[in-house]
């Protein structure tokens, strides 16, 4: 908002509720003015802010004092908009701007004005004239000045003809008037002249003054003082200690003897320059006269007249800023003030106990009179209270040095917990050092009836010695009201227990007043040992609280029976990695006594070994005995101690028993690889035979049984299917047929699993390079390295850009699939030929028949014998030159040697590769008939389909045979190199025997 100064009261200002957007009217909303009511007012309903009776000077008012421009003088206040029953608080900060009008006349420093001017200066020379002062700004400051007729003559006499003034405009925005000489100067003739000069402000109506100005003529001094600099500035920091210098004005005078001495005085300078600084008028060192606080000026400006003492003198003026640095030298202030409906009165807040959690009561404003660093401050609620400070306005433009906190209750207030809270609230700046201050508030916490008489415990045991005297005291109960008055005061009645319809007034009484529970009887122990009755406790309160508790009476008895176990010996089986202070077991022990001879006391007695020291703890009530540490069987699988029992009676009895702990296994511990290493690499010659084993896999298990029995598989890098790894050995075979596309690299992802539920497993990488030589170490090893980076998602297999050279093939594969097409046509025709030969002569197990299976006859050059086309080169074999037809087991199980599933038919056989040479030439010479071995069972349509065939297969060194699929042809569908290439020296002859899996 906007306001005059130096208006009346009850001027509207404005209407906070429209601004802010607020409807009023109902009277559900309130507005109070919570500061700045010194000048302000406004209304509780309408929202409408005034003035008050106080007048406003602009001039006046303390924040306004250094501030030039008029639209930085303001008043701040705030105000809260309250809702109903204060259940919510907002508070808004205002600010008006006060706007000054022309109350202040503009001035010269004195009524008489002097001025020295030399004779014989040449016309036009220039003096400056003492500037006047006026207290307004703006358009109401000073306008112009004027220089009227001498006084003392008649009105129509004219102005001076020797002078005339000039106003300049400075650099900072100021007037200077100027006198210029416009005629000749003869002190001979005339020493002085006076004249009038009026100083004009621009205000509506003007205001104005006017002062002598006496010019005296003098001498002529040519030269005037120089400074060294037209501005000095310099910094100072605040609280200096009178005489620290500050800085030295110098200036030149080329004149010599009286006219060259120099003399430095302050020319424009307020009075507090004056009070503060001390300027030296021979060496113009300017000093701290005395200490000077930065909240109270921040910056000095001011000038510098350096005089000569020539007749008259001339002078240089030059301009001194000074600004003041803050020092850490303010506490930041804290001020505690009521917000809302809830009274706060002498530093004490009345607050009600059943007041909302995060209510505010009370307005915290806290503040520093430092700037930057040294005026940052925090706030914070020290102590255990249900009070915390929150802002109480979230805009960025708030100053650091002066903010404003809400204090909420952060916990519901209790009457009958605390009554009363000292809540202490802590400033700290962000100085170096800090400094700090605190303020204190004290919430008085008001009481309503709302608690019942309490018991300290809901069922109170008593023991007491039988044969006892009638009317002895039993025991006293006593009930606690957090209440007070009329509320607190309790009376006690006896009322039959809830589990006993007995009466308990026959045999037991009370004291109404002091809950003096006495036995009216003698009690006996062999006719009853327990007695339940319940005491009931009333306050006085209306309507009536009551609260009630159980008396248990046991008839305590001679101790003449010691603590029985229930087993000698107690054993129990516990999971390893039981989470600490977890149960392990439970003793039973009792004892035949009752009341104290009956407690017993239960404690873990070190074993031989002290195993159970400080490892294991017993629960006294039910016998459970509790681990202080979690198990690991890995490092110890069992624990043996000894259970005590000792009973309360005098003296007391014990006994013993013994403890024994076993650790049962979890499968905690996941597979470890210890071999190969994720950087290491193995080489595959490309020209090795299938089920090669290209590396074992090892891995260990710290656990046992099922949780270390491991299974290894491959998850990973092996698209082409060339690897398997047994799952049992980990031994990772070839059992895919190496072609170019697979040099290079492979990277295979092997994963080890155990048996235990669940399972935990461990991935390794096994990189195979497949190449005939390892020729650069280096390269393999790079990229190996790039492999360790690369996500286990992406396969590493081969050439990569071995597929592109598929398309310069795909014309070549196609005459070829037509060719093998044409020969498989001929070779159904010649089996089929074959097998109806075979049907007509019969076969006889053990005897060899005239043509062999596999050796090709020798025939007259007229009929040659059939050769194999489809000859393949031999691949490397495993361990031996021999293979073996096995017959499958019983039931459809696994074999051991070989990781492969069988199916489902009775009589399938499998081949298994083994180590050999390089291609034999020819394959088929090199079968005979031996036993005994497992059966091979034929095709149906062979005459010996249901017989038996024994054959033992002597294969040379040099030859390789892979069997796979379900139906594996020997003779023509499998030859060496060498019997494929020496086709064309022998007849095509196919002899097939089809085994069937």
């Amino acid at each position: 908002y906007r306001l005059a100064e130096e208006g009346p009261a009850d001027i509207r200002i404005g209407n906070v509720a429209s601004d802010l957007g607020i409807v009023t009217g109902s009277g559900e909303v309130t507005f109070s003015l919570e500061s700045g009511s010194d000048y302000l007012k406004i209304d509780n309903m309408t929202g409408e802010l005034s003035t008050t009776e106080r007048r406003i000077d602009r001039e006046k008012l303390p924040q306004c004092q250094m501030i030039f421009d008029e639209n930085e003088c303001f008043l701040d206040f705030e105000v809260s908009v309250i809702g109903p029953s204060q259940s919510w608080v907002d508070l808004f900060e205002g600010r008006v701007i006060i706007l000054d009008i022309n109350d202040n006349t503009p001035t010269f420093p004195s009524p008489v004005l002097t001025l020295t001017v030399e004779e014989n200066r040449p016309v036009g020379t220039l003096y400056l004239l003492p500037t006047a002062t006026d207290r307004d700004f703006g358009r109401n400051g000073i306008e112009r000045y004027e220089l009227l007729q001498e006084p003392g003559g008649d009105g129509g006499r004219p102005r001076s003809s020797v002078f005339e003034l000039q106003v300049a405009d400075t650099l900072d925005g100021e007037k200077q008037p100027q006198l210029i000489v416009k005629g000749a100067l003869d002190r001979e003739q005339r020493d002085s002249y006076e004249l009038s000069l009026r100083v004009r402000d621009g205000g509506d109506p003007a205001r104005s003054s006017q002062a002598i100005l006496r010019v005296l003529i003098t001498d002529v001094n040519d030269n005037s003082p120089r400074f060294e600099k037209s501005v000095y500035e310099a910094d100072l920091a605040e609280n200096s200690s009178p005489g620290t210098p500050i800085l030295q004005l110098r200036a030149t005078d080329l004149d010599v003897g009286v006219n060259g001495q120099i003399e430095y005085v302050f020319g424009a300078a307020t009075e507090s320059v004056r009070r503060l600084l001390r300027l030296d008028e021979t060496s113009g060192w300017l000093s701290v006269l005395h200490r000077i606080d930065r909240e109270e000026v921040n910056q000095l400006r001011f000038t510098v007249m350096a005089r000569d003492r020539g007749q008259p003198p001339k002078t240089d003026k030059a301009t001194v800023v000074l600004n003041i640095r803050d020092e850490n030298d303010n506490v930041p202030t804290i001020d505690i003030r009521k917000i809302g409906r809830i009274p706060l009165r002498d530093g004490v807040a009345s607050v009600a106990e059943d007041v909302l959690v995060d209510t505010p009561i009370a307005l915290v404003q806290v503040s520093d009179r430092d700037q930057g660093e040294n005026g940052v401050v925090n706030c914070t609620v020290v102590g255990d209270v249900p009070f915390q400070l929150k802002p109480a306005s979230e805009g960025e433009g708030e100053p650091q040095n002066k903010r404003k906190y809400f204090l909420h209750t952060s916990a519901p207030l209790d009457y009958e917990a605390v009554r009363d809270y000292n809540v202490v609230i802590v400033a700290v700046d962000s100085g170096s050092p800090s400094l700090s201050s605190n303020n204190s508030l004290l919430v008085r916490v008001g009481d309503t009836n709302d608690n019942p008489p309490m018991f300290s415990q809901a069922v109170l045991e008593v023991s007491f010695p039988e044969n006892n005297l009638p009317g002895e005291r039993v025991a006293t109960v006593v009930a606690t009201d957090a209440d007070s008055g009329k509320n607190a005061e309790i009376t006690y009645s006896l009322e039959a227990s809830p589990l006993s319809s007995e009466a308990p007034g026959s045999i037991f009484s009370i004291d109404p007043d002091s809950g003096d529970v006495s036995v009216q009887a003698v009690l006996d122990r062999e006719q009853r040992d327990t007695y339940e009755f319940q005491v009931t406790a009333r306050d006085k309160g209306v309507p009536s609280l009551q609260g009630s508790t159980t008396v248990v009476v046991r008839v305590s008895d001679r101790n003449d029976n010691e603590p029985r176990f229930m087993q000698d010996v107690f054993t129990f089986y516990v999971k390893e990695n039981l989470q600490p202070n977890s149960p392990v077991g439970m003793v039973t022990v009792m004892d035949f006594d009752k009341g104290r001879n009956a407690e017993l006391s239960l404690s873990i007695q070190p074993g031989d070994h002290d195993q159970a020291a400080g490892i294991f703890s017993i629960e006294n009530d039910t016998g459970t005995i509790f681990s202080t540490v979690s198990f690991d069987r890995e490092q110890q699988t069992s624990y043996t101690f000894k259970v005590k029992a000792m009973d309360g009676g005098e003296p007391p009895r014990s006994a013993t028993a013994t403890v024994s702990l076993f650790v049962m296994d979890e499968n905690d511990n996941a597979p470890t690889v210890t071999f190969p290493s994720n950087s290491s690499y193995t080489v595959l010659p490309p020209s090795s035979n299938m089920r090669t084993v290209v590396a074992t896999v090892v891995a260990t298990d710290a656990d046992t049984g099922l949780n270390a029995d491991l299974n290894y598989s491959i998850v990973g890098g092996n698209p082409f299917k060339l690897f398997e790894i047994d799952s049992a050995s980990g031994v990772v075979s070839l059992v895919g047929k190496l072609a170019p596309k697979h040099y290079g690299l492979h990277r295979l992802v092997v994963q080890v699993n155990d048996s235990g539920q669940p399972p935990q497993s461990t991935t390794a990488l096994l990189h195979v390079f497949v190449n005939e030589s390892l020729s650069n170490a280096t390269v393999v090893e790079s990229q190996v390295a790039r492999s360790l980076h690369t996500p286990l998602a992406q396969d590493i297999a081969g050439d990569p850009s071995y597929e592109l050279s598929k398309q310069r093939l795909s014309i070549v594969i196609g005459v070829v699939a037509g060719i093998m097409t044409v020969i498989l046509l001929i070779l159904v025709v010649v089996m089929a030929r074959y097998c109806r030969s075979k049907g007509k002569h019969g076969y006889e197990a053990g005897k060899k028949d005239h043509e062999d299976f596999f050796t090709p006859q020798q025939h007259d050059k007229a009929k040659k014998p059939k050769k194999d086309k489809k000859g393949k080169k031999g691949k490397q074999p495993l361990y031996s030159s021999i293979v073996t037809v096995e017959a499958s087991k019983p039931n459809g199980q696994r074999y051991d040697s070989v990781n492969e599933k069988l199916s489902d038919s009775p009589g399938m056989g499998r081949y298994r590769s083994v180590n050999g040479g390089p291609g034999s030439p020819d394959l088929a010479r090199h079968y005979k008939s031996s036993s005994p071995l497992p059966t091979v069972q034929l095709h149906p349509q062979s005459p010996t389909a249901g017989k038996k065939h024994q054959a033992v297969q002597d294969l040379p060194p040099a030859n390789t045979f892979v069997g796979a699929g379900d139906n594996i042809s020997i003779g023509s569908d499998h030859c060496s190199e060498y019997s494929c290439q020496a086709s064309s020296k022998y007849s095509k002859q196919v002899r097939a025997l089809h085994l069937i899996h």
